[in-house]
């Protein structure tokens, strides 16, 4: 047993040195990412705090406080259409009980004139557009403001038509980077994905609360923060070239907190709130 620990315990230091290098330093072994563009300001929904979710009005209400990018949700109609919207059951948005793909472009309803803010529990928004939007219109009115699309189903047309931009980490993929990091191998494994886009766990069971039970326990969400919180691995995933997206950040506290992790950007519901905070920290710098 001595002499297999003689070997052994070498060996792992060996590893967990060399890893623990390259972790600090991946440009040795990666080529750093380079995007079109590199976002601070993140609207959620358009800024689904201040105006009907995912609307043109939104989109346009976003662009003239500041935001860097758009972060909306879509989906396709039974004519083909890429339309955006978080649901592909339209009651909650609109009162009518019908999906998406059942209707075709012009059938689809207006939202309600008022719209509980999901990421902030018993707030309202409202606004004088009600209208769902093309992906296409949001494009071409915004052709300078990086636009993150969230496909909503495992739709391959839906996603073709989305096929030649930058992605982001799935579940999946975020829980695998998580178990190659805490294994040493991050360093080593190349990384396709361009964003890591995860909630802000301090917001769970405060401005958001989960569906799923197991995500009401204190227990869980504190583990979850221990696990995925960790400023080495941000920083390893910056240095790399991936930005790091943190949502959905409602409270100025929380905005605080997200910047503090390591987030490179911060995803809100309220982009007027973004603006001020960045402005304010910018003049104190």
């Amino acid at each position: 047993m001595a002499s297999y620990l003689y070997y052994l315990l070498p060996a792992v230091g060996g590893y967990a040195l060399t890893s623990l290098y390259f972790l600090k330093n991946p440009h040795f072994l990666h080529k750093k990412k380079q995007t079109a563009f590199y976002c601070t300001h993140i609207s959620h929904r358009g800024g689904s705090g201040e105006r009907i979710e995912n609307t043109m009005g939104a989109f346009t209400h976003a662009a003239e406080v500041g935001t860097e990018m758009l972060e909306l949700d879509c989906h396709l109609t039974k004519d083909s259409h890429v339309v955006v919207s978080h649901d592909e059951n339209l009651l909650r948005q609109t009162g009518q009980d019908v999906n998406i793909s059942s209707l075709n472009l012009e059938e689809l309803p207006p939202y309600k004139e008022t719209l509980e803010v999901t990421f902030k529990a018993g707030h309202f928004s409202t606004g004088s557009d009600r209208n769902i939007a093309l992906l296409e219109d949001v494009f071409r009115k915004f052709p300078q403001i990086a636009v993150n699309i969230e496909v909503k189903e495992n739709n391959s047309m839906l996603i073709e038509k989305n096929s030649s931009m930058p992605y982001m980490f799935t579940v999946k993929r975020a829980l695998k980077m998580l178990l190659l990091y805490y294994t040493g191998l991050l360093p080593f494994v190349p990384l396709g994905e361009s964003f890591l886009q995860f909630y802000l766990p301090q917001i769970i069971n405060r401005e958001y609360i989960p569906e799923t039970w197991i995500l009401r326990s204190r227990l869980v969400i504190f583990l979850i923060e221990r696990l995925t919180s960790r400023k080495g691995m941000f920083k390893h995933l910056r240095d790399r070239g991936i930005q790091i997206h943190l949502f959905v950040c409602n409270e100025e506290q929380d905005i605080e907190a997200a910047f503090a992790a390591g987030a490179t950007g911060v995803m809100t519901d309220y982009p007027t709130l973004l603006s001020n905070y960045i402005r304010r920290h910018k003049q104190d710098t």
